[in-house]
């Protein structure tokens, strides 16, 4: 009887996953990193597989789809899509079963869609390809599709390029060609951990929209739980290649019974879950073997409100300008950082938050110097910064460190990661290279690794590992800034709550000071001394995280707060309501003058601009 009913649920899925192994090979042997996976997805569900880097989540998607490379790869059990076994059909049958039966969204647009053709060709090459339609229905189903996805402009903007879409968009203009064909199953491998929180919400309240006019079952590939909370109804949490624990979204994370599980809930940042704190606070850290947890500590108040600040920004300004035509005519300029003022004490954290484009990347870079402002003021430990020499300069970026947001892309390949770190010192005459081995072994300890890791090239680390080692790179020259550019963004979960917990450690025992740079509310409210909200280059609230958090003021702060995903099952039937439209443009005419703005102070140390 169990058996029937078994086969009963199979024929009624969409999709049934049966003991599935997913094998390469490897130095001439097979060697499985997904073992015994076994799921289904019913007709309009949304399933989520969660789990880290490494886990097995997006090989498991790409195992359904036939998208791995045939001769490296081997895949046994059952994959039953629309009552076929997929694994038993050829080539050629599956390719008419991609798209048609069975859609994917990837992870990162840019990468997907064909820079040399527009975006409604690509479209409308998806329809030809399935469905015997003219080319004029194929761009009029087209522009359907992109209204549909809410393209502002769509039949405008047929014959433009990737290049000329922002992220959230292109992210749209995919999700409209994986529904082209109308595919009963939508797989969706990452789709908004690139994206911005406000384009995240929206793309979320996208996929629930078009679930429910088509009936479209998903299954979502994520390590964010706090998406998982507001679109799964069921869950696969995956760790280290194996399925250790499936059920009811709700249960999952109200009743998590594995270890693991347990470790990837407790490192979720949840918005307003300061209250009550006055200062960051670590994330408790689940150990994903055993499931028991540290306790929460506060950071120490190392901040005295009577020193001078270690950095000073007055109207700092940065303008790029954009030539076009024959003769290379100046055209407009984008007005990337306007009249950014603040102070930075030693010990504390200002973060600087905001969307892709508003500026908060060029004011790091302008105070370093690693691009030149056009006006305003940069001091450090009260000296001027902007009029410095090349010496002067050298000097200024001993006090100063960057931690850039992709850690393999700041380390060179061939390179140790013991000559990477000792490289600055050694550069600035520091010491001897006994010595700077010395310093080397030390911050490797500090950072949580170990000093015969030094030996190693930054491909043998992960990438929580090598960012890491950019923030022992960071440390060597003794600096008492340190500017964080999206440095923990990339990271999975439980990674980015080590990293942050290191930065605080850091923090106190070193008395440093942080300009953490981040579009994520949740773990900037975790983090901050005070906060600094950009929109298109300007700071249109300031004020200390207690106050910017539990008393928002100007309405794009609100924005960004509304649209934080929220780990909680109960608000799955929630959509954020969040506008589709794009980030306004920040480019000017030449000659345009910005007039700066006035601002209201609501408390202390609060102000927002009027």
């Amino acid at each position: 009887m169990a058996r029937k009913n078994q086969t009963s649920q199979i024929a009624e899925a969409v999709l049934s996953v049966e003991g599935m192994t997913t094998s390469f090979l490897v130095e001439g042997a097979w060697k499985p990193v997904v073992r015994d996976v076994s799921f289904t997805v019913a007709p309009g569900e949304t399933v989520a597989i969660v789990g880290e880097s490494g886990s097995g989540k997006s090989v498991t998607s790409l195992s359904i789809m036939r998208l791995l490379q045939q001769d490296m790869s081997r895949i046994t059990g059952r994959i039953i899509l629309g009552g076929r076994d997929i694994l038993a059909l050829s080539e050629r049958e599956m390719r008419k079963v991609r798209g048609k039966d069975v859609a994917m969204i990837f992870q990162e647009p840019m990468t997907s869609l064909n820079p040399l053709f527009t975006i409604g060709d690509q479209i409308a090459e998806a329809l030809l390809c399935h469905g015997e339609i003219s080319r004029a229905e194929a761009k009029a189903e087209t522009i359907r599709l992109l209204e549909r996805v809410r393209i502002p402009s769509a039949a405008s903007r047929f014959d433009e390029y990737p290049h000329r879409f922002s992220g959230g968009m292109r992210q749209r203009v995919m999700i409209a060609m994986a529904l082209a064909s109308r595919p009963k199953l939508l797989i969706a491998d990452e789709p908004t951990t690139a994206l911005d929180v406000t384009i995240q919400g929206q793309i979320l309240d996208l996929i629930k929209m078009l679930q429910e006019e088509q009936g479209t079952s998903v299954l979502f590939i994520t390590h964010d739980m706090g998406v998982v909370a507001e679109i799964a109804d069921r869950t696969i949490v995956m760790y280290r290649g194996e399925q250790v624990e499936t059920g009811e979204t709700s249960a999952i994370f109200f009743h998590a019974k594995h270890p693991y599980t347990r470790a990837l809930l407790s490192a979720v940042p949840i918005l307003g879950s300061m209250k009550g704190h006055e200062r960051p606070l670590r994330f408790p850290v689940v150990n994903s073997e055993t499931g028991q947890a540290e306790p929460l500590t506060e950071a120490a108040d190392t901040v005295a409100a009577t020193q001078r600040p270690v950095l000073q920004v007055r109207d700092l300004c940065k303008r790029f300008d954009i030539h076009s035509g024959l003769f290379g005519r100046l055209q407009g300029r984008v007005h990337a950082v306007e009249n950014v003022s603040f102070d930075l004490r030693a010990g504390e954290t200002l973060s600087l938050v905001g969307e892709s484009g508003c500026g908060k990347s060029t004011t790091g870079r302008a105070i370093m110097r690693l691009i030149e402002p056009q006006s305003g003021s940069v001091l450090v430990d009260g000296e001027e910064v902007l009029f410095l020499d090349r010496r002067g300069l050298r000097d200024m970026r001993r006090k100063v460190q960057m931690i850039f947001q992709d850690p393999f892309a700041s380390l060179n390949p061939r390179m140790t990661i013991g000559a990477a770190v000792a490289e600055p010192y050694l550069e600035h005459k520091m010491g001897t290279a006994k010595e700077a081995r010395e310093k080397v072994a030390d911050l490797l300890v500090k950072v949580g690794l170990t000093p015969d890791m030094a030996a190693r090239y930054p491909h043998e680390f992960s990438g929580g590992q090598r960012q890491r080692i950019c923030i022992a790179r960071a440390l060597t020259l003794d600096p008492k800034v340190i500017i964080a550019d999206e440095s923990v963004s990339a990271l999975d979960v439980s990674i980015k709550a080590q990293v942050i917990n290191l930065l605080l450690d850091l923090q106190q025992s070193l008395n440093l000071a942080f300009l953490f740079i981040s579009h994520d509310m949740a773990v900037v409210e975790r983090v901050s001394h005070r906060v600094a909200v950009m929109y298109l280059g300007e700071i249109v609230e300031i004020g200390p995280r207690q106050a910017v958090f539990e008393n928002p003021q100007h309405p794009y702060t609100k924005k960004l707060m509304s649209a934080v995903p929220v780990p909680d099952p109960a608000r799955r039937k929630l959509k954020h309501g969040i506008a589709a439209d794009e980030l306004k443009s920040p480019i000017r005419p030449p000659h345009h003058i910005m007039q700066p703005l006035n601002y209201v102070e609501i408390s202390p140390g609060h102000r927002v601009a009027r």
